[in-house]
């Protein structure tokens, strides 16, 4: 088991998030913390960096007024930001940590920011969703 994959699963266990799935041959673990709105919170460990995503909503067409809702969201976001796939239709939570120097506290505060993002943001998400 590599290093880097056994440090993230057990800060996982640690932080008491259940891991639904783990797959150490791609490197993967998928998390759910359901009391925080964190589903099928997909991480990565792809050494130098570990890459946490989880699926927001899927725009239905273009809207400029939407994507600009969401850059200015972004600039509120601690850690993390809201993205596109390379679809251009998927909206993803996406934060990006350097894994040599991980801690509990850093992977810990990039979670918890995807929990406040849903907890602010979720009656927009809705309606986006819905555009």
């Amino acid at each position: 088991m590599s290093e880097y994959f056994s440090k993230v699963q057990g800060y996982l266990i640690d932080l008491n998030l259940m891991i639904s799935h783990e797959d150490e041959s791609e490197m993967l673990l998928v998390v759910n913390d359901e009391d925080n709105g964190v589903s099928h919170l997909n991480i990565l460990v792809d050494e130098p960096i570990v890459v946490i995503e989880q699926f927001l909503f899927e725009l239905k067409e273009d809207s400029s007024d939407v994507l600009k809702d969401i850059l200015k969201k972004n600039r509120e976001i601690i850690h993390g930001a809201m993205v596109l796939d390379e679809s251009g239709t998927k909206v993803l939570f996406r934060d990006t940590l350097q894994i040599e120097n991980l801690d509990l506290n850093e992977l810990e505060a990039s979670i918890n920011s995807l929990s406040v993002l849903l907890s602010e943001y979720t009656e927009h998400i809705i309606q986006f969703a819905k555009v």
